[in-house]
């Protein structure tokens, strides 16, 4: 006699697909509209795997995971289109095999199925609440890195989580630290790229009193400050080639030395990495260790950008708007049809964080209660009709900047402005110093000065400016 499945679903629709191909891959298949009668019939029986809706009227399917768990060592799928981390992770928790994001490939769900077969039944964990995360979204792309969030956040295996800078990295660190069993230890960040060399090994380690210079007494590291819990090293790829040694020594045998220490330190922690860089690319190129590599990317999850989930836009939008408001205490707004339609379309390099830094300015300084098409260009992206306000220009490029995450902000505009003035001023006085120099309101030598600072922060074949003193 073959397997006999069932399907919990208040979707006729779904059950009558789902049904139709587990029965042509030889099942036996038995129909439920809800939660309640599927406990009824568990009173008498039970399947070789229960395929099971989360979101149903009266029994929902969380709670007859719980229940069939109690039951009945049971096998269970979950499925939804209402996929996030929450749902995903307190199913697994709740002891779910497999979770299916819907619309789901019917090849896809019958694999799932055979898998459950195979598997030994489920145990039930002891019951915990499931945190808030701020992790959103509900494409295809986010409802794989919730599902693989879901699945791994109960191990200790190492993840390595690549995206592009403002994708949401730290925020899926988070998640899975939040979803393990060391929740309850700390969650320990380091950026490694925002540390200088020197000095990152005693962030990472820690080191004793005297160890080197300024060490005046003894310093705790990232590793000891996150004892039971999770690190997490962002932008990994940027680690130092002989820190890297280290790190492997440490992730291999779980022990370390302070710097300019004796004893021996032992650590229980689960490493989370980050990086927006290729590794495998730095691995060829000699930049990267690919022992430590394998080390890290046990399990490895992409976050898409945002241009590849441009139908979680309106969503998130929503999200940070309201958040903005609440934060900052203003009246609340909401975005205009055609203004969601208009930001999907925008390019957003910066991603998730540019998004929500767009959101929270627009809480501030749009004029209305609804957020129309041309309140996005309020101080948000240059365009060519910039050149009455210059400074509006500058606002724009130092927003896109920040948004982006990029270095020496303040530095690379003072440069921008000084040689954008003296090169306009030397053209208009046909390389006349002295002139430019009192066009500009500054001293010849003031501007002299500056012309040799600008020279020198020039590319090598660049044109020179003229020299005319008289």
């Amino acid at each position: 006699m073959s397997a006999e499945i069932w399907i919990a679903d208040d979707d006729r629709n779904v059950r009558f697909v789902l049904a139709t191909a587990l029965r042509d891959a030889g099942y036996s298949v038995r129909e439920f509209s809800d939660g309640d009668s599927v406990i009824d019939q568990l009173a008498e029986r039970r399947p070789a795997v229960l395929v099971t809706d989360i979101r149903m009227d009266g029994t929902d399917g969380l709670a007859l995971l719980r229940r069939a768990c109690e039951m009945h060592p049971l096998a269970v799928i979950v499925m939804s289109a209402y996929t996030d981390v929450a749902a995903t992770a307190a199913a697994y928790r709740a002891g779910a095999l497999d979770y299916l994001a819907k619309p789901f490939d019917l090849d896809q769900a019958v694999q799932a199925v055979e898998r459950a077969l195979s598997q030994a039944a489920s145990i039930e964990p002891p019951p915990m609440p499931a945190p808030a995360h701020a992790l959103i979204g509900e494409s295809a792309a986010m409802r794989e890195v919730f599902r693989l969030i879901g699945r791994v956040a109960a191990s200790d295996l190492s993840v390595l989580i690549t995206g592009e800078t403002g994708t949401g990295k730290e925020l899926v660190a988070r998640a899975l630290h939040e979803e393990s069993a060391r929740r309850e230890r700390p969650f320990v960040a380091l950026n490694t790229a925002a540390i200088p060399s020197e000095l990152l090994e005693s962030e990472l380690f820690g080191h004793e009193a005297g160890a080197f210079t300024g060490a005046n007494r003894r310093h705790i590291g990232r590793f000891e400050q996150a004892q039971g819990g999770t690190l997490f090293l962002d932008e990994i790829g940027d680690m130092p080639l002989a820190l890297q040694t280290r790190l492997l020594r440490v992730l291999a045998g779980g022990e370390f030395y302070r710097v300019g220490g004796r004893e021996l330190m032992r650590g229980d922690v689960r490493v989370l990495a980050a990086t927006h860089q290729d590794l495998d690319a730095k691995v060829a190129r000699g930049e990267f260790r690919a022992d430590l590599k394998h080390r890290l990317d046990v399990v490895r999850i992409a976050l898409p950008p945002l241009r590849a989930r441009s139908g979680d836009v309106a969503l998130l939008a929503r999200h940070f708007l309201a958040a903005a408001s609440r934060e900052l205490k203003l009246p609340e707004k909401r975005f205009s049809r055609a203004a969601l339609a208009a930001l999907a379309q925008r390019p957003l390099p910066g991603n998730v964080r540019e998004l929500e830094n767009l959101c929270r300015r627009l809480a501030v300084i749009a004029p209305g209660a609804e957020i129309l098409p041309q309140d996005l260009d309020d101080g948000a992206g240059v365009t060519e009709h910039d050149d009455g306000d210059w400074s509006l220009a500058l606002r724009r490029w130092a927003e896109h900047a920040l948004a982006s995450g990029e270095s020496d902000i303040h530095a690379r505009a003072r440069d921008a402005l000084d040689r954008t003035l003296l090169e306009a001023a030397l053209a208009a006085h046909q390389g006349h110093r002295q002139h430019a120099a009192a066009a500009l309101g500054v001293g010849r030598n003031t501007l002299t000065r500056k012309l040799g600072a600008s020279r020198r922060r020039r590319a090598p074949g660049a044109p020179k400016e003229p020299e005319h003193d008289d």
